[in-house]
């Protein structure tokens, strides 16, 4: 389900960019998010991610869940 709904919070003050091989950088083109969203998922972890009908989907491990519902 995309936009919002019960069981849902808008992270605020996160932003998303198209990051261009070559520039500032970047060894490989690739999409960053920055801003809240590293109290969820800290620098080096890894996670999945997956398209989805309207966005994307990150999926969490156990201790980003726990950082993720005390947020909530």
């Amino acid at each position: 389900m995309s936009g919002p709904a019960e069981g849902k919070k808008l992270l605020r003050n996160v932003r998303v960019y198209i990051h261009r091989k070559g520039k500032s950088l970047a060894t490989v083109t690739h999409i960053d998010i920055e801003g809240d969203i590293k109290k969820i998922i800290n620098p080096g972890e890894i996670t999945f991610i997956k398209g989805k009908e309207g966005g994307v989907f990150i999926a969490l491990k156990k201790p980003m869940i726990k950082r993720a519902e005390e947020l909530l």
